[in-house]
């Protein structure tokens, strides 16, 4: 009786345990095919994938590349008018490169860029010329790049991303974010009308720029004033060498001029924040004529005075620097200069976005659902790190060169700027790796740690000629620590593994960069 009841027992048990997995494998399946059919209804309905905040270069360049893609896109920028930016005017060889990538390279035509092959570095009456490196770089692409006005380039970016049907560009103020639980869901704004609507998507990207005020509710970092870059166009003009980039080594920093059009030249330098003149008063202008043009050769100075003397206009904008750090909250993606910024003396900002763009759109592209906020949270994840070889070498060189650049009375940080500049005056090596490394044809940490401290030896031996002094032996210690202080705060903020772990590089190079990609 009782063999017999147990046996009942237990079959039944099966039987119970066998009913409830078929049932419950069946239900998930109906559940996934149900789910694959609204989202096919929601896209057949019109339902946006994806909202752009910004329509920069960033968020331009996304728009269209997520639009190839299939994705339905809709970008909100505040003003549709051309801007007018002052950085922003230079894509290096590596930008042109990922702008090739992403289909985009026609966006360069039309707007009257203007070649460049490299720059032409002056200190204390000297003058050295340093060029991309044309043979042996495995760099597979022209190793040249452009510099041009920002707002034609941007508005040709616009127009590209909108010719896709599947792209909806709206002028529009947002306001806020949409937050449910910890997921963003989209966002509240303001259209050209003055209404104030809502967007709703499975996935959100933050693109409005260096003066983003989303970034504040998603991420804990602030963006650091370093210094000024002030700025004016002289029109109808040319420099003898319309393809190099002038660059000053002045004080009580750097001076700049480079073309932007075939007949107009930028001419920018850099003011620390308490030695700032008026530009209203006329103070700014006065100060160009007394402080800045005496240090700048005489051949570029006629034309830096004519744009002054025929009332160019003058404007100041902040550099900034932020380290990149990921959002807690989900559904929601911060790019561009919203997301990490560096010292703008190296030109790479829209290279290192549009690097990110690349990587971003080919880590979405096997997502078939955005609305799975646990998956897109992984595939952040994983951009973080793969953006590492161009973003970490980047913007340690932008700080690095930076303060190389900036004139000091101290004899350890003078000897840095003067073994930087016999550092790229050595030719060879030498000076097509650092031009590959500024240029972004090499993204390699462990490169540009190779040079760094190449350069910091220079300089030992600046200050140690003709012959080794306790003077000259104390600041070439100093100077080693200069050079460890402008090394070891991006091992920590990048990451030791990346910086150093070639690997890394290596695998970026062969996704992003391989001929097979373009």
């Amino acid at each position: 009786m009782d063999m017999a009841f147990t046996h009942v027992s237990v079959w039944t048990l099966l039987a119970f345990v066998l009913t409830w997995t078929v049932f419950y494998f069946t239900n998930r399946k109906n559940k996934g095919t149900k789910l694959a059919e609204t989202v096919v209804e929601e896209r057949k309905d019109g339902a946006t994938d994806v909202i752009i905040v910004g329509a920069g270069v960033g968020g331009s360049a996304l728009a269209y590349a997520l639009a190839k893609d299939g994705r339905r896109v809709h970008v909100i920028e505040r003003d549709m008018r051309e801007p007018e930016r002052m950085m922003g005017e230079y894509m290096q060889p590596g930008g042109r490169l990922m702008l090739s990538k992403l289909g985009l390279e026609d966006c360069l035509e039309g707007i009257d860029a203007q070649i460049a092959t490299g720059m032409t570095l002056y200190k204390d009456g000297k003058e050295t010329n340093a060029s991309y490196p044309v043979e042996n770089n495995n760099f597979l692409y022209e190793p040249s790049a452009r510099s041009f006005y920002n707002g034609r380039f941007v508005q040709r970016l616009r127009q590209k991303a909108s010719s896709l049907p599947n792209v909806r560009l709206e002028e529009g103020t947002v306001k806020s974010l949409i937050e449910d639980k910890g997921v963003i869901k989209g966002v509240t704004y303001k259209n050209s009308a003055g209404e104030e609507t809502t967007a709703l998507a499975p996935l959100t990207v933050v693109c409005d720029g260096c003066y983003s005020n989303l970034r504040r509710s998603l991420n804990d970092n602030n963006a650091e004033v370093r210094s000024y870059q002030v700025g004016y166009i002289i029109k109808n003009c040319q420099l003898e060498e319309p393809d190099k980039v002038n660059l000053i080594m002045s004080k009580p920093s750097f001076t700049m001029l480079y073309h932007v059009g075939s007949t107009d030249v930028r001419c920018v330098f850099e003011l620390f924040p308490d030695n700032v003149p008026s530009i209203s008063k006329g103070d700014m202008a006065t100060f160009v004529r007394n402080t800045i043009a005496p240090q700048v050769p005489s051949k570029l100075r006629k034309i830096l005075l004519k744009g002054i003397d025929e009332g160019a206009n003058i404007k100041a904008v902040p550099t900034k620097s932020m380290s990149a750090t990921l959002s807690e909250k989900k559904g929601v993606f911060v790019l561009g200069d919203a997301f990490n910024m560096r010292h703008p003396a190296i030109a790479s900002g829209m290279m290192v976005v549009l690097s990110d763009v690349l990587i971003l759109r080919g880590l979405l592209q096997p997502l078939r659902n955005l609305g799975d906020a646990n998956k897109v949270s992984e595939v952040i994840k994983s951009f973080y790190d793969i953006r590492k070889p161009m973003s970490a070498t980047v913007n340690t060189l932008g700080n690095a060169f930076s303060q190389v650049l900036t004139a000091s009375t101290d004899e350890a940080k003078e000897a840095m700027r003067q073994g930087c500049y016999d550092y790229l005056s050595s030719g060879g090596f030498r000076t097509s790796g650092m031009l590959a490394l500024l240029g972004g044809m090499n993204p390699r940490p462990i490169s540009l740690i190779y040079h760094l401290c190449a350069i910091t030896l220079f300089s030992i031996g600046h200050l140690l000629s003709p012959f080794p002094s306790p003077t000259g032996i104390w600041h070439s210690l100093r100077l080693f620590g200069l050079s460890m202080q402008m090394l070891v705060p991006h091992l920590k903020a990048e990451g030791v593994t990346q910086m150093l772990f070639p690997v890394n590089a290596a695998s970026y190079r062969k996704s992003y960069m391989a001929a097979t990609a373009l």
